[in-house]
C-alpha cells in the first residue's frame, strides 16, 4: 500500500534529525538530539526510537525512511565509507537499519539530500543543474540535473570537499590535514572548522566560526581579515565547480551559509577564478536552511516506494 507518510533522518556528526512529512510535503512533526559519539550500536538505537515516535504520531505502521548521512554507501560492498564520524565506516548501515526498522530503508549521501530538497521546492526549483553545498562541520555538495540526483558508478558524484583548493600554494595544502589522508581538502579550508583553522593559522588564535563572523562585523581588524580570506578561499572552491560543471545555480547550506557576506560579496569574487573572466551563477542560501537535508531524506524514502531508489524528485 502507498504510504501516506514519508519520514527522513538526518545523520550528522553532533544532531541525528527526524522528520515526518506527508504527501504533500507538509511538515507533522520534527525533532533532534545529539549523535552518540563513536559508538554505531547507540546511533542505530536513537534511529530506531526517532523512527518509531514519528510512525506513532503518524498512526500507521511501516512509513517509509530515508537517511542522510555524512559520507556514501560502497555499491560495491553495501558499507560506508568517506564518512567523517568514523564510526560509520566499514558499517553495512542500510541493512542493519532495514533490519532493525522492518522494512526498506534508503541511505545516501546528506549533501544529495540537500540538493534533491532544494531542486524540488527551494532555491533551485525550477532550474536544470543545481549544486548544492553544505558547509558545516564538514563541507560535502550534492548535484540535482533536471530534478535527478548525480551518483556516479563510485557513488562519489559531487564529493566537492575531498578535492583540494584550487590556486592555492603546496605549502599551504600541506597545513591542511584531512580525515580522508589528503591535505588541503576543499573541507579543511572551507567548513566552519576550517574558517576556524585559518583564524588559528593567521593568528593564533582560537575562535569558532560563529566567534570569528561576530567580531569581523563588529570592526575586530583580524576577524576582518580572516573573513576576507576565507571569501577568497571559497571564491575559489566554488569557481573550479563552475569551470567544471557551469551550473545553473548553486545553493549553500550548513551553518557557514547562514552568513550574509556570502552573498553579497563572494559574487564579484568569483570572475577572478572563472575561465573568461565572467560569472553570472546565482549564489543562494538553502530555502529550508539547516532542515533541508532531513526533508530530502524524506523525499528519498518517496523513491524507493516507486522503485526509483529515491534517485530523482517525485
Amino acid at each position: 500500500m502507498h504510504s501516506p507518510w514519508l519520514i527522513g533522518i538526518d545523520l550528522g556528526g553532533t544532531k541525528i534529525e527526524v522528520i515526518l512529512l506527508d504527501q504533500g510535503r507538509r511538515e507533522h512533526f520534527r525533532h533532534r538530539v545529539p549523535t552518540p559519539q563513536g559508538d554505531y550500536p547507540a546511533i542505530l538505537a536513537t534511529i530506531q526510537q526517532l523512527v518509531r515516535s514519528a510512525e506513532q504520531l503518524a498512526g500507521y505502521p511501516g512509513v517509509p525512511v530515508g537517511v542522510g548521512i555524512p559520507g556514501s554507501v560502497s555499491g560495491v560492498t553495501g558499507k560506508v565509507k568517506n564518512s567523517n564520524s568514523l564510526c560509520l565506516n566499514g558499517q553495512n548501515l542500510p541493512a542493519d537499519l532495514s533490519s532493525s526498522l522492518g522494512r526498506k530503508v534508503t541511505v545516501t549521501n546528506d549533501a544529495d539530500c540537500l540538493a534533491l530538497s532544494e531542486a524540488m521546492d527551494g532555491a533551485g526549483r525550477g532550474e536544470g543543474v543545481v549544486f548544492a553545498a553544505i558547509l558545516g562541520t564538514g563541507c560535502g555538495s550534492g548535484i540535482s540535473v533536471d530534478g535527478r540526483l548525480l551518483s556516479g558508478p563510485n557513488g562519489v558524484a559531487g564529493e566537492w570537499g575531498h578535492n583540494p583548493l584550487p590556486w592555492t600554494p603546496q605549502h599551504e595544502l600541506d597545513q591542511r590535514p584531512c580525515f580522508c589522508g589528503q591535505t588541503g581538502c576543499n573541507e579543511t579550508f572551507l567548513s566552519g572548522t576550517g574558517l576556524a583553522r585559518t583564524h588559528q593559522l593567521l593568528w593564533n588564535q582560537v575562535l569558532t566560526a560563529p566567534e570569528i563572523a561576530r567580531a569581523a562585523r563588529a570592526g575586530d581588524r583580524q576577524a576582518g581579515d580572516t573573513m576576507e580570506t576565507y571569501l577568497e578561499h571559497l571564491a575559489r572552491g566554488l569557481a573550479g565547480v563552475i569551470n567544471l560543471l557551469d551550473p545553473d545555480v548553486i545553493v549553500l547550506g550548513g551553518g557557514v551559509s547562514n552568513l550574509p557576506e556570502l552573498y553579497h560579496r563572494l559574487p564579484e569574487r568569483l570572475p577572478c577564478y572563472v575561465f573568461g573572466g565572467e560569472c553570472s551563477t546565482p549564489i543562494r542560501q538553502a530555502v529550508h536552511g539547516d532542515s533541508s537535508g532531513v526533508r530530502g531524506a524524506a523525499w528519498l524514502a518517496a523513491g524507493s516506494e516507486t522503485g526509483n531508489g529515491g534517485s530523482s524528485c517525485p
